[in-house]
């Protein structure tokens, strides 16, 4: 027990071996995404292949693509206020990297365990649309400006459901910690049965579905895109953004996308683990934790990019009408017969 107290990393050991991860897992589960639904999901929905001249089936595509954002110049309007203008992507993608602070991938491999880490989350998810309205309001262009002002009107009407849709799961689990909410389902039993735990996709499917469109929205993913929508914005609020800084954006966008579904994977099916009935050790659950969580992750992508790819665009009224007219009264009414069915059983 000495010699392993002795090994025991330092706090700004075990910070800099966080950082270190957290900078290799985001772009990771990013290219993911990009190489698997944006490069090859949607093109064989459009019956074709996708990229195959760099590298074997297209696989070095990505590293193209970073190479060809990086090499351009970086550049800024004239009249742009520049400190905010460069800020601005840099605020997005921080707020991208802090929701992966509370995602479990195992036992212990979680950056904080915090009780509130559901909270968390949805606090720190509001934050990137204060990049995209910095973003917005400094390029010193009508068109971003329009695309800044309508993503900080979407993000904030979807934010509602979503918070909405995560409290039947906080209720039936009796938890914001997630991964108080993932032992919960693992050892849930339902009707008395425990063979696959007590998923709260079967119970809180509604929530899930909520969960899933608002996600939609706040990832601005058609047919919720209208913040950049190109046949009216040009690009929205990154219409003035080159080289790096358009390529932070993208990143931010497709990290968020990983992460949402992460989240997702988390409270509705169970994330890292596999039923308690399953009688799987904790030991190996360290090793096959993050796989688990990760395949878990790709099914509620590949549902978000078949919705973008499949769906037309929403007017603007439209989309505010739905998320105030439909989905936050339906996510009300789920949170009642929650709460209903825990008093009651």
């Amino acid at each position: 027990m000495t010699a392993l107290l002795a090994f025991e990393p330092s706090y700004w050991q075990q910070t800099t071996i966080k950082s270190i991860v957290a900078l290799i897992v985001v772009p990771t589960g990013a290219a993911i995404i990009v190489f698997l639904f944006l490069f090859k999901f949607v093109s064989f929905m459009h019956s074709r292949l996708g990229p195959m001249e760099a590298g074997p089936h297209g696989s070095m595509q990505l590293l193209a693509e970073a190479a060809r954002f990086l090499q351009k110049e970086d550049l800024a309007p004239d009249n742009a206020d520049k400190r905010v203008f460069k800020l601005a992507p840099l605020v997005v993608m921080v707020s991208t990297f802090l929701i992966y602070v509370v995602i479990p991938a195992g036992p212990n491999a979680v950056v904080e365990n915090l009780p509130t880490g559901i909270f968390y989350v949805l606090a720190i998810s509001s934050l990137s649309v204060l990049g995209v309205l910095m973003a917005g309001w400094a390029s010193a262009n009508k068109y971003a400006l329009l695309g800044g002002l309508r993503a900080a009107g979407q993000l904030i009407a979807y934010e509602l459901p979503m918070v909405l849709a995560v409290l039947g799961v906080v209720i039936q689990a009796g938890t914001l910690n997630l991964q108080g909410i993932v032992y919960a389902q693992s050892r849930g039993e339902i009707f008395g049965f425990s063979g696959i735990g007590n998923p709260y996709v079967l119970t809180q499917f509604v929530g899930l579905l909520i969960f899933l469109i608002a996600v939609q929205a706040e990832l601005t993913q058609t047919p919720f895109d209208m913040p950049v929508a190109e046949s009216e914005l040009v690009a929205g609020y990154q219409v003035e953004y080159t080289g790096a800084r358009f390529l932070l954006f993208f990143l931010a966008e497709f990290a968020s996308a990983f992460a949402f579904s992460a989240i997702a994977a988390t409270i509705f099916l169970g994330g890292w683990s596999l039923p308690a009935s399953w009688g799987v050790s904790r030991d190996v659950m360290h090793f096959a934790g993050p796989l688990v969580l990760v395949g878990k992750t790709l099914i509620f992508c590949l549902f978000i990019f078949w919705v973008r790819f499949s769906f037309p665009r929403l007017r603007e009224d439209q989309l505010q009408k739905f998320a105030w007219k439909v989905l936050i009264p339906v996510a009300l009414v789920n949170i009642m017969v929650t709460a209903v069915l825990k008093v009651a059983f």
